[in-house]
């Protein structure tokens, strides 16, 4: 195992007694352990409208889906979208039927490209998603202008889905990402915080939310059970069909007891952060992307750099027991979305030097400094 990993699993030390309790409960489902865990965020988020789900993925699923329900899109609208991105990113669009348009990144960023995405802007397009790669928060302030000074041309504004996968309690202007649009969460193993497995879905109004409430439970109505008040087992009718995509009691009392602990360690990611910024500076052969800015807090579940020789930097570093990955694979190179191919030179050319090198709260300024210095020497 390397000394210095890439990801590490945060779980806290007092959740063993509460996890055995709810083990041996009897009541193991989604029950008040989840109402709890969904209360606790929405003061954390200052958002009313936040459910918990079985993943990200399920999240971005049901974004889709319900944006697509409210305005009775067809299999010819389009989402834009970018590649450089988790492969749950793009495919909740491919199970949703609907059509991606792929957009270049900000060679400064990794982030969508918002002057690409102008320009790529159409009457088809009815749904714009991305992630905010390693946490820095893509400009949705200025995206919301760009929509506003299109929306005359496209007669209409299209919704916006932020994949926050890797943006737990980053900041754009002193606001959480996630909470002007939809934002789905990742609770997965590596994540900020984790469930063990889960997600979260930020809705951006009343309506939608409870949509969202009963389809990720099949469409039922979990306060409406007891049929005719003849069968608590039985159900109402259920008016449209959902999806299996609830949180259970297990995840959310792992959320509950990592959830106190997880401001402190994002502030260790940030400080990391900028120990590398100072440290990584005058390094010729390198490029640090998302430097800290007061108005955009990066949460930093990465720090990306661009190195030239990429190959034998990864080589070099893991030789020195120093894990570095691109981590997530461009989605269009991958057989399932060809339909959707597109030049994207940005990319092209981005990917060929995109390395991510650890900075969670496991690693000490020493650590840092030490990763800091096998960077030099390898450029020295």
């Amino acid at each position: 195992m390397s000394q210095f990993p890439l990801f590490k699993v945060f779980m806290s030390p007092d959740v063993i007694k509460p996890l055995s309790d709810k083990l041996l409960s009897g009541f193991i489902t989604q029950g008040p352990a989840v109402e709890e865990f969904e209360n606790k965020l929405q003061k954390l988020f200052n958002h009313p409208y936040i459910l918990t789900l079985n993943s990200a993925t399920a999240g971005l699923t049901l974004a889709i889906r319900l944006i697509k329900d409210k305005l009775k899109l067809n299999n010819d609208d389009e989402v834009l979208s970018c590649p450089l991105t988790c492969m749950a990113t793009n495919l909740p669009i491919m199970a949703n039927y609907l059509k991606i348009k792929w957009v270049d990144i900000d060679p400064k960023t990794g982030c969508i490209n918002l002057e690409d995405l102008e320009k790529k802007l159409t009457n088809k397009t009815k749904i714009i998603t991305f992630v905010h790669w390693g946490g820095y928060p893509v400009d949705v302030n200025e995206l919301d202008i760009i929509l506003e000074r299109n929306k005359e041309r496209l007669g209409f504004k299209p919704y916006v889905v932020e994949d926050c996968a890797h943006a737990f309690l980053s900041e754009l202007n002193e606001k959480f990402l996630g909470t002007q649009n939809f934002g789905v969460f990742s609770l997965q193993a590596i994540k900020h915080l984790t469930t063990g497995d889960g997600g979260l879905i930020f809705c951006p109004d009343k309506e939608f939310y409870e949509k969202a409430k009963l389809l990720r439970w099949y469409g039922i109505d979990r306060d409406k059970r007891n049929y005719k008040k003849t069968d608590l087992r039985l159900e109402h009718d259920v008016e449209d069909w959902g999806y299996k995509f609830h949180m259970n009691d297990i995840n959310a009392t792992i959320g509950l007891n990592n959830l106190p602990y997880i401001p402190e360690l994002i502030e260790k990611n940030r400080r990391n952060a900028r120990i590398y910024d100072e440290e990584l500076k005058d390094i010729p052969g390198i490029v640090i992307l998302n430097k800290f800015e007061e108005n955009k807090k990066s949460a930093y579940w990465l720090y990306t750099i661009l190195v030239e020789k990429k190959s034998e930097f990864i080589e070099f570093m893991k030789e020195k027991n120093i894990t570095c990955s691109q981590v997530h694979q461009r989605n269009d190179v991958h057989t399932c979305f060809n339909e959707f191919k597109s030049s994207l030179p940005i990319l092209d050319e981005f990917e060929k030097k995109i390395v991510c090198i650890p900075v969670g709260w496991w690693l000490e300024e020493n650590d840092i400094k030490y990763i800091s210095e096998q960077i030099r020497v390898f450029f020295g």
